[in-house]
């Protein structure tokens, strides 16, 4: 008779957690390395209880965590219920999707506060390990404080609002599910072609309820993140629609630095000649001064990756969605006998712009793919030649957004990034997800280092980006990580500051103040609603926020929850405090203003269309105008059969 040990349902599920790990190439990494949590009345006797007796919660300093904890189980208090998510999901990006974190809250409105955070996780492709405690299972007394009655359903509680977001959704309502539940929720979190947020909702009742566990329960459990190989059939179907290509293009997504395949695409690259255009979330695959590295693909491309997605005859994705922000709202592929072949780990992207599909592993793919061609393929030295002298082009596009003549005026956007672009090296890490900086970033940044770009643009969520920099700091301890944030964002969420001042995290988070909601400024003007309701101003006399600005500190704001922050009114101001962020060793804040929210990027003008439908009717001349646009634009759009 196997033997048992006699914990409740929260205890065991924090010492199964403990001894759960990923293994890839040889390489081990603890699965859940830490667990978030707010507590409340729906978690603070069972999983605050379990965590306290682990014996590791609120004892281990969390600046840099990236080791395992023994059987132990770390504990990190956050502030905001969205926020912890987004630090868990930064810290599994920075991980390489080998190693998470777990997030529990209370019931009611803690738990309705993951559902953002956990979109963002599975759009993202990026594991999250949610444990929103639940109604009592017994329901002793009904409704319990902050329970959501419906009167068609008794077992509906406002944690399914998770399932649609959750790759992985179960409600433990018995001690004994938990065993296949906690199963397969691992199952799914350290699989690459199934991850994202994984939900097992936690009756309040259920969680202090004690029961006999087997002991296998608890034994060390590896889970291998398999590198599939690709199909022989569509291997040699892939190598033969190379072979007839003349202006091949390959555009890559998040999958390469998913799969560790960076030196697996140069080498590809070195041997073909093809270039490589990237996503937001495949930017930095190459490094920006790579021969073959063609920049940023799309709306937010550069000049030279746009000209060569509209005459190439054959497009390689290597781990791309294929957005709408990739394809130009499927107006940027114009050769009309273009062709895709679609390198990914799931079938359901590899299909996609009906495509050749070779649903494996990228690295393993590139290789396999190598392989088969041999030395028999490479484009045309003209071809070499045509691209290097555009990619030139644009460095010098770059060098003009990034100079400022008179260092002793206020900075526009771009010239910001160019003071932190001279700055930093290969060792820093940029966050980014919403407004008006990914755009200038996917033009503009030149990516030192495989994981130096960080842009959420899965899910662009204003907000990501304080708590991201706190998850990639543990997971990259001792580099410098920078959130870049606008004055929109930062009013999203900045409470997170707290958790940083708190583990002694040395984020460095960049504000830009420029009043107001900058990038769908921009949008509203070009659709025609002539920036309605973006500008943060007082109502002037007509109703309309076209007044003063209004009167708000930033930088004491973000100095009253417990950062150090250093004011720049110029450009001069700003490099010397970009440099004096980098060095601390506390979280710091950069505070700047930028030009008025009508005039804030300077960067390049969009190289491809995106599709944002336009009134089909309107009154005033700005619509009608947009409109007009819209409709020369929308006629070249064109799906890929």
């Amino acid at each position: 008779m196997s033997s048992t040990r006699r914990l409740t349902v929260a205890q065991a599920l924090v010492a199964f957690l403990a001894r759960q790990y990923t293994e890839r190439d040889g390489r081990r990494h603890r699965l859940i390395n830490a667990t978030w949590g707010i507590f409340g009345h729906g978690n603070v006797a069972g999983l605050g209880q379990a965590l306290l007796e682990s014996g590791t919660a609120g004892t281990s300093s969390m600046s840099g965590t990236s080791a395992s904890y023994g059987t132990g189980m770390p504990y990190i208090q956050g502030r905001n219920e969205q926020a912890m998510v987004h630090a868990a999901v930064g810290y599994a990006r920075q991980s390489r999707r080998l190693s998470a974190h777990a997030v529990t809250t209370s019931i009611g409105p803690g738990a309705t506060n993951l559902v953002t955070g956990a979109a963002l996780a599975t759009i993202n492709r990026l594991p999250v390990l949610l444990l929103p405690g639940d109604v009592f299972a017994t329901r002793p007394a009904d409704p319990v404080l902050q329970q959501l009655e419906v009167p068609y359903a008794g077992d509906v509680s406002v944690n399914d609002a998770l399932r649609p977001v959750s790759r992985y959704f179960d409600r433990v309502t018995r001690p004994e599910a938990l065993i296949p539940a906690a199963l397969q929720a691992m199952r799914v979190l350290a699989d690459p072609a199934a991850t994202g947020a994984v939900t097992l909702a936690l009756p309040q009742d259920v969680q202090t309820e004690a029961y006999d566990w087997p002991e296998e329960f608890f034994a060390e459990r590896v889970w291998h993140v398999r590198r599939p190989r690709p199909d022989l059939d569509a291997l040699d179907a892939a190598r033969r629609a190379l072979t007839t290509a003349r202006r091949p293009l390959i555009v890559v997504g998040g999958g390469v630095h998913h799969s560790e395949a960076e030196e697996a695409l140069r080498s590809f690259a070195e041997a073909t000649g093809i270039p490589v255009a990237s996503t937001q979330a495949g930017k930095g695959s190459l490094p920006h001064d790579h021969p073959c590295d063609v920049g940023g693909i799309g709306h937010t491309g550069t000049a030279t990756a746009d000209e060569l997605a509209r005459t190439a005859d054959l497009v390689i994705g290597v781990g791309t969605r294929w957005s709408d922000f990739t394809t130009a709202s499927a107006t940027l592929f114009q050769n009309p006998s273009v062709r895709f072949l679609n390198i990914n780990i799931t079938a359901f992207d590899a299909h996609k712009m009906s495509g050749l599909s070779l649903v494996a592993d990228a690295r393993t793919a590139l290789d396999e793919l190598a392989g088969a061609l041999g030395t028999r393929f490479r484009v045309e030295p003209a071809y070499e030649t045509e691209y290097a002298d555009d990619k030139e082009r644009w460095e010098h596009r770059v060098d003009a957004a990034y100079e400022a003549e008179d260092p002793d005026t206020r900075p526009t956007q771009p010239q910001v990034l160019g003071a932190l672009d001279a700055l930093v090296t290969g060792d820093d890490i940029v966050i980014n997800a919403a407004g008006s900086l990914p755009g200038d970033l996917h033009k503009l940044w030149r990516a030192r280092s495989a994981d130096q770009y960080h842009v959420e643009y899965g899910y662009s969520c204003m907000g990501y980006e304080i708590p991201a920099a706190i998850g990639v700091g543990m997971a990259a301890p001792g580099r410098p990580v920078w959130a870049l944030v606008g004055d929109g964002t930062y009013l999203m969420n900045p409470t997170e500051i707290v958790t940083a001042v708190q583990e002694n995290i040395p984020i460095k988070v960049v504000i830009l103040q420029n009043h107001g909601y900058a990038s769908i400024g921009g949008l509203s003007e070009s659709v025609g609603a002539e920036r309605f309701g973006t500008a943060y101003r007082h109502r002037a006399g007509d109703g309309t926020y076209t007044g003063a600005p209004l009167p708000v500190d930033l930088a004491a704001n973000a100095a009253s929850l417990g950062m150090r922050v250093i004011r720049a009114k110029t450009v001069r101001d700003l490099r010397e405090a970009l440099a004096e962020a980098r060095e601390a060793q506390v979280p710091t804040g950069v505070y700047v203003e930028t030009e008025t929210a009508d005039t804030v990027s300077g960067a390049p003008p969009a190289q491809a269309w995106w599709d944002v439908p336009v009134a089909e009717t309107a009154t005033r001349p700005s619509a009608v105008k947009a409109r007009e646009e819209y409709d020369r634009q929308v006629a070249a759009r064109r799906r890929h059969l």
